[in-house]
């Protein structure tokens, strides 16, 4: 299957959170983590020393999204491992470039994340120094907002700016209210990678959503799903 589910962690039940981790654990590859620091975007999640707990006790790999004002200056609290995938934010960066190539530097995949109004244009000159773009399909911050129907366009542009650059290696993140209503139009815009939080995954039965889930991205990848 050539499509890829991260499932947020900020948005388990923290009171049963082992739970919700055992679940997913075994269904998954990457664990997404979202940090967000109060300045950029409002809202704080998880600092580092409860995601190093996790990590000790899973074995899934790492797929951090900052949300954080100029988010080179935590790189080193941050324990990146291999396998590991970084996306940092455009508008967060005042050396865009720069912070890109020290990622690469301590040897994770990069990506760039794009907040809903911010312009494709601003990945012209970074596109081939990274693995993935991340468009965040909501406001960044809190979990559980409204989906911005702009953000949808963005996806089928960002294809066709990848396939007119021959950027084919690039793949395109969905994060922000994605579930069964909005996974199609985002898997046929190019988006291949979902980001899975409280509208899709965590809320109810965390397994039957999983599987609901696979089963329609095996539709769409087949032509099944019109």
């Amino acid at each position: 299957m050539n499509f890829k589910l991260l499932p947020s962690i900020m948005c388990v039940d923290w009171i049963n959170a082992k739970n919700d981790l055992d679940i997913i654990s075994e269904r998954v590859e990457y664990f997404h983590w979202d940090l967000v620091d109060g300045q950029f975007a409002p809202d704080f999640t998880m600092g580092t020393s409860i995601i190093n707990t996790i990590r000790e006790v899973y074995p899934n790999k790492g797929d951090f999204h900052l949300m954080i004002e100029e988010p080179s200056r935590l790189f080193s609290s941050f324990n990146f491992q291999e396998g590991d995938r970084v996306c940092i934010h455009v508008e967060c960066c005042k050396n865009l470039h720069r912070d890109i190539k020290h990622l690469k530097e301590i040897g994770v995949s990069t990506g760039v994340a794009l907040s809903p109004a911010t312009p494709l244009s601003t990945l012209e000159y970074i596109l081939d120094e990274i693995d993935r773009v991340l468009i965040l399909t909501v406001n960044p911050g809190f979990h559980s907002q409204p989906l911005v129907k702009q953000a949808i366009i963005k996806i089928k542009n960002l294809t066709n700016l990848l396939e007119e650059t021959a950027m084919y290696g690039i793949s395109i993140v969905s994060d922000g209210n994605v579930n069964l209503k909005t996974i199609p139009e985002m898997y046929r815009g190019g988006s291949r990678e979902f980001v899975l939080g409280k509208s899709g995954l965590f809320k109810g039965d965390i397994k039957y959503n999983f599987d609901k889930i696979v089963d329609l991205l095996a539709r769409l990848e087949s032509g099944e799903e019109a």
